[in-house]
């Protein structure tokens, strides 16, 4: 790695000027460059999921994982650096330097619509998972991106909200999922769009206090794209690199700040040096090589079909689960997530993947010998969607795609391709375009009232066989860049068809200013009766020897730049659920969702499963599942209440632009806890194919450090091998400061064969038994008695013992 004296040696090259641009980033995408330096461009992407690279088109796909919370729900270390190696190997074939994760905020409340980019409620859970992560990348040669720093927990109003939040809590809570990130050795952090305690997280002190002082990161703090908005901000302040460029509030600013002496010349140097550093580490100097050989490429689908089975979470099970193939002849697998799942969360960090394996092909493929009857159910949404192959046809043809044309002002033809979706977001611009128009041919497979839709901003046109439907100019009204340049807002309109009877769309927007290029064609065809459906898969329920519901949410319920207003599951799926079990006593649902849902009726669900969402081999890896090909490895990342109303925290909206976290250390289970209720699941709840005893539990003393070790003794008093997932924590009951009533310590995965027993040695650190001082500026331990108990999730713990601290 590139040295503190090598690096002053190269910024002593660079002029006031030169030094400055470097701290812009020279497009969307990319750093600057610089040939006296031996300095080429680095590429960042988005990628918790999966690396897309620098342009949003459907025709370069991604391999897709399944998202973080999903990793979370592993609650294993190691298989999550596997992911994050996969991440790398895609990262270097892309030509990408930097990945734009781990997402390190919390699940405050269960209505945050981008929980399925973060991990978990509890911070020192996120935390593991996290360094996990970190590590599995940047072992690759590829940076990791710790954000969002800090108190980004939530959608609404994120560019300026300003969280309100303690700060024993912000130590304690909030900041330690990026401190473990730091001490993992994370090379780049990411600061937030909002403010805390009124200052803008892209110039905010915390920046250098702790995350560069007390923490000593040594890596680049860029901001979200677009977050650094006011000249000069964080220039003074911890930030390093501003993104998006060419443009930007530093530039010559920033230069003629310097020369007028209002900020130091060494800041500068300062954060040229952390950019050179960064370079070195992943081969953008010149004689620097990535610090690791390109993995293989082997095994990539094998990893995600694998996160997806070990990541499913099985909440409820009567004995139906594992399937027997050889008792089955017919399976019905019911609900429109059974053939077309939701298998990543909406917004910026979304890829285009390779493929998309299906419930039901997943089903088909591990139960050859069965029928395996697909029911769709009633729709879950009235919003159009995309307008992709099969319903899109190239116009004039039966060849299935999108056309895609740039105009001139008078309508001349400039450039053309042929696309595979109807969603373009990044439509190649030619000299003199003024329009993008997106055009399809449609066969409606049924009669009624459809509904179109298209997207963007400006001026915006649609039409069906020349009938104007959508026609209009629609100003910007936000600078959020998701819903600028990924999810612009959708203006539809209806027209009757007639079934078989081809029809040409036809979407234009016109380009102009900062409004993005997106353009999306979307169609929705009419909406069926809702109880018919749900008759159709009672009697198919009834028909079959088992059948399998996929529920789930959607893209508007679940999604990069809002928040969820409700839990309930959209449509009648709830209906469906009960219909189905009503009908069919052996009955497996399966919940497709990456954030707490309200299930009414789970009390009654012989079986019940989590998938999250699982990736592109998310069907593949729940077959491996169901038909007990895989332990359902899954534990609960988050408390899941039992409907919105119980839920202790679950305020996201500002008052007066403040959003106050009242709760202080108190969140997620722990904030059940505190308030005596019980929620539907537990945080770490999860069971597998067997069934376990605890047996014995060993603490053993905390030394001058505060660390100590927990062994655990459990049992498989089930009929098969298993996997266990043994939990600590920690209470002072006594104590004389505020605590939570309980807080994990740590975790040990065992696996045993039947009647086998096995030790489980949990290691504690020493800041389980700590606490932050706001008085002292520092961490303390109180001394006495902690109590030390044992078991499966926060709310079934089976032992108990003790531990002093000095």
């Amino acid at each position: 790695m590139l040295t503190d004296h090598e690096a002053a040696r190269l910024v002593e090259k660079l002029g006031l000027e030169r030094k400055v641009r470097l701290l812009t980033g020279a497009d969307t995408w990319r750093t600057g460059a610089e040939t006296a330096l031996g300095l080429r461009a680095m590429t960042l992407s988005d990628g918790p999921a999966g690396v897309r690279g620098t342009t949003w088109d459907e025709r370069l796909t991604s391999l897709l994982l399944p998202s973080p919370t999903a990793l979370a729900a592993l609650w294993d270390e190691a298989l999550v650096g596997e992911v994050g190696a996969v991440l790398a190997a895609q990262a270097r074939r892309k030509g990408v330097d930097v990945v734009l994760a781990p997402t390190l905020n919390l699940h405050r409340s269960p209505l945050g619509g981008r929980h399925f980019e973060c991990f978990s409620e509890d911070p020192w859970l996120a935390g593991r998972v996290g360094a996990a992560l970190v590590r599995g990348v940047q072992g690759g040669g590829v940076a990791a991106t710790a954000k969002h720093f800090v108190a980004n927990d939530a959608e609404t109003d994120r560019l300026t909200v300003d969280v309100r939040v303690g700060e024993r809590a912000l130590r304690e809570v909030y900041l330690a999922p990026f401190e473990a990130a730091v001490e993992a050795g994370v090379w780049v952090v990411m600061s937030a769009y909002n403010r805390v305690g009124g200052v803008a997280m892209a110039a905010s002190g915390l920046l250098r206090e702790p995350l560069k002082a007390e923490w000593g990161f040594d890596g680049v703090v860029v901001s979200d794209w677009g977050a650094a908005r006011e000249p000069l901000e964080g220039a003074a302040a911890g930030l390093d690199l501003v993104m998006p460029g060419p443009d930007g509030p530093w530039g010559e600013a920033l230069a003629a700040a310097v020369r007028e002496g209002r900020v130091p010349e060494s800041a500068v140097d300062e954060k040229v040096t952390r950019l050179l550093r960064l370079a070195s580490r992943v081969g953008a100097l010149e004689d620097s090589g990535p610090s690791a050989p390109l993995p293989p490429p082997a095994g990539a689908r094998a990893v995600a079909r694998r996160v997806a089975a070990s990541s499913a979470v099985l909440l409820r099970n009567d004995g139906t689960l594992p399937l027997r193939p050889r008792e089955l002849r017919t399976v019905a697998v019911i609900g429109p997530h059974a053939v077309r799942p939701r298998v990543q969360g909406g917004g910026s960090a979304e890829v285009f993947p390779e493929r998309v394996v299906s419930p039901l092909d997943g089903l088909r493929a591990a139960l050859p010998g069965v029928r395996v009857v697909a029911v769709p159910g009633p729709g879950v949404s009235a919003e159009p969607v995309p307008l992709d192959p099969p319903l899109a046809c190239l116009p004039g043809t039966d060849e299935p795609g999108v056309r895609l044309r740039m105009l001139d002002a008078a309508g001349g033809e400039l450039y053309e391709e042929d696309r595979l979706s109807g969603r373009i977001l990044e439509p190649r611009l030619v000299t003199g375009a003024h329009t993008v128009e997106v055009a399809a041919r449609l066969v409606p497979g049924e009669a009624g009232v459809w509904t179109f839709g298209v997207a963007g901003w400006g001026r915006m046109s649609l039409s069906v066989d020349g009938r104007v439907v959508v026609d209009g100019v629609f100003p910007r009204n936000t600078d959020d860049p998701t819903a600028v340049h990924v999810k612009p807002p959708l203006r539809t309109g209806c027209v009757r068809l007639a079934a078989g009877r081809p029809v040409e769309v036809v979407a234009g927007r016109e380009l102009g200013g900062d409004d993005g290029r997106a353009v999306l064609l979307c169609a929705a065809p009419p909406a069926g009766d809702p109880a018919e459906a749900v008759a159709d898969a009672a009697r198919a329920a009834a028909a079959a020897d088992v059948a399998v519901v996929v529920v789930g949410t959607t893209e508007e319920s679940e999604s990069e730049g809002r928040d969820r207003s409700t839990l309930a599951l959209p449509g009648s799926q709830d209906a469906l659920v009960r219909a189905v079990l009503g009908a069919q006593p052996h009955t497996v649902v399966c919940v497709n969702a990456g954030g707490p849902v309200e299930l009414p009726w789970r009390g009654q669900t012989p079986a019940l499963l989590l998938t999250g969402f699982g990736g592109q081999e998310a069907g593949a890896g729940l077959a491996d599942v169901l038909t007990g090909a895989a332990e359902p490895g899954g534990r609960l990342p988050t408390t899941w209440p039992g409907s919105l109303e119980e839920a202790p925290v679950r305020e996201t909206r500002p008052t007066d632009g403040r959003l106050v976290y009242e709760e202080g250390l108190h969140l997620g289970y722990r904030a059940w806890l505190r308030a005596g209720t019980e929620p539907a699941f537990w945080f770490g709840h999860g069971l597998g194919y067997t069934r376990w005893a605890y047996e014995s539990m060993e603490v053993g003393p905390a030394g001058d450090g505060g660390r100590f070790a927990v062994r655990v003794r459990v049992r498989n008093t089930g009929g098969r091998a298993g996997r266990e997932v043994v939990q600590v924590y920690l209470e002072r009951p006594d104590s004389a400061l505020e605590r939570p009533v309980r807080w994990l310590a740590g975790y040990a995965a065992v696996e045993a064969e039947p009647g086998a027993a096995v030790e489980a040695v949990v290691r504690v650190g020493a800041r389980a038994l700590e606490h932050w001082s706001v008085e002292e500026g520092g961490w303390r331990r109180e001394p006495g008695v902690f109590t030390v108990r044992a078991g499966c999730s926060a709310g079934d713990l089976r032992l108990t013992g003790a531990v002093t601290a000095g």
